[in-house]
């Protein structure tokens, strides 16, 4: 499952779909909008937009490249777009690996290889007014890897 989607995240559809019997691990990251931006701004909701087709490819170019690292694997990403809340879930990844040390980097490496390559743009809106587009790095200001 490799998706861009405008209709709120299921974390228990993310597992089912990288379910199997022949793995006895699954890793998922939730990215949930949070009320503060990273410079402390309250922030109101969130708003992204995706040029998914090629969203949609590069998570499956970041799904090949998983397996080439760490072995046999399962993986589902899924991003929403349009507008969300604070507490929605924005993004969602679930890996499955014969076992958890695999799935727990594959996971890891996936969300961060999306928010680094993927074209998904973000736009916070804050309290009192006002918003603004942000680049997909980490609260340290360094892109994403």
């Amino acid at each position: 499952m490799l998706a861009i989607v405008r209709e709120p995240i299921d974390p228990r559809t993310l597992e089912a779909a990288v379910r199997d019997d022949a793995y006895g691990g699954i890793a998922t990251f939730l990215g949930v909008v949070r009320e503060r931006a990273d410079d402390g701004r309250v922030v109101t909701g969130l708003a992204y937009e995706a040029y998914e087709r090629a969203a949609i490819e590069e998570f499956a170019k970041i799904e090949a490249e998983a397996q080439t690292r760490f072995g046999a694997l399962r993986m589902a990403i899924v991003h929403r777009t349009g507008e969300l809340a604070i507490g929605d879930i924005a993004v969602g990844v679930a890996v499955a690996s014969v076992h958890r040390a695999a799935a727990f980097d594959a996971c890891e490496y996936a969300i961060d290889e999306l928010k680094r390559r993927a074209p998904i743009w973000k736009k916070e809106h804050y309290a009192g007014g006002g918003g603004e587009w942000k680049d997909n790095t980490c609260a340290s200001g360094e892109p994403a890897h």
